[in-house]
């Protein structure tokens, strides 16, 4: 499955609701969403890994190169939806440094 995102502006923040698999093959995808996200530019941007059902070490390396693109651009990056597993990686590989985790808002 490859990855698929939908945006989602709320004000100044755009929501950016990923699903699938985040590999080698999620490059273009993740790199669109991410520049049409930037489009604005938002206050902040919400990653939301709810469906989100892989993420290889390629994967980490695309959504460290997001991030620097929305840094350089002083756009805040929070993310979502992340399993424990997940959230382990983002602290080990220190991405929890520099993209804020916030649990999931309710439906």
């Amino acid at each position: 499955m490859s990855l698929s995102h939908e945006i989602r502006r709320q004000g100044d923040v755009v929501e950016i609701v990923l699903s699938g698999r985040i590999d080698r093959d999620a490059a273009v995808a993740l790199e669109g969403a991410g520049i049409a996200a930037s489009e604005g530019p938002p206050g902040s941007m919400l990653l939301d890994f709810s469906g989100v059902d892989y993420i290889n070490s390629t994967g980490i390396a695309l959504i460290v190169a997001l991030l620097a693109r929305a840094r350089a651009q002083r756009i805040a990056v929070r993310a979502t939806g992340l399993t424990e597993h997940y959230r382990h990686i983002f602290e080990i590989t220190r991405l929890s440094d520099f993209i804020e985790i916030v649990q999931p808002t309710p439906s």
